[in-house]
């Protein structure tokens, strides 16, 4: 019997540590924005707020309660019928012009730098590109991940972005942003 208490007992030690680890995973503290009507979604951290939009290019955006310019926004824009990523280049050539066109368009006064830009794809084959750039605007530096997907002859783009001083301590969850990104 002995040896059956020292059994539950490693068990529970096993249980409340396992418990204890799920907790503090970059994981942890997100919560789902889904839009049916649109088709897509994604996970974000649970302190965050969404702002109106509705005067915005974006189609959704939602930002830190505390840092308000640490935020993650969503961009649809319309695709030629049956265009794909692959059809826009590869993930470095789509990262170079996103930065160009988008991030920091000429006399903008901002500097983009592609940091990393990778492809994967979701369970049901679906190709995204992620996009990693460190971002130089005349106050600040600031660090972008965006996720980009084709579906229903639609682009869309998330793009989520801190400042470089809070990179250090959020990049993991803004990754998986990022990376929980999905269209349908």
């Amino acid at each position: 019997m002995s040896g059956f208490k020292r059994l539950v007992a490693m068990l529970s030690v096993v249980i409340a540590l396992t418990l204890t680890g799920c907790s503090t995973s970059p994981s942890s503290g997100l919560t789902s924005f889904t839009d049916s009507y649109d088709g897509y979604r994604f996970l974000y951290p649970n302190e965050w707020i969404e702002m109106d939009a509705s005067n915005l290019t974006p189609d959704v955006v939602l930002h830190d309660l505390i840092e308000r310019s640490e935020n993650v926004s969503v961009i649809i824009n319309p695709a030629e019928a049956g265009q794909t990523l692959a059809d826009l280049g590869t993930p470095t050539e789509v990262g170079y012009e996103l930065s160009k066109r988008a991030i920091a368009p000429e006399g903008s006064d901002r500097v983009a730098e592609l940091i990393d830009a990778q492809s994967r794809q979701d369970e049901d084959g679906k190709t995204y590109y992620i996009l990693e750039y460190a971002v130089t605007l005349p106050d600040q530096l600031r660090h972008n991940i965006a996720s980009i997907s084709m579906s229903r002859d639609k682009l869309f783009t998330l793009n989520v972005s801190t400042t470089e001083r809070r990179w250090q301590e959020i990049q993991d969850k803004l990754r998986i942003v990022a990376r929980s990104f999905f269209v349908y």
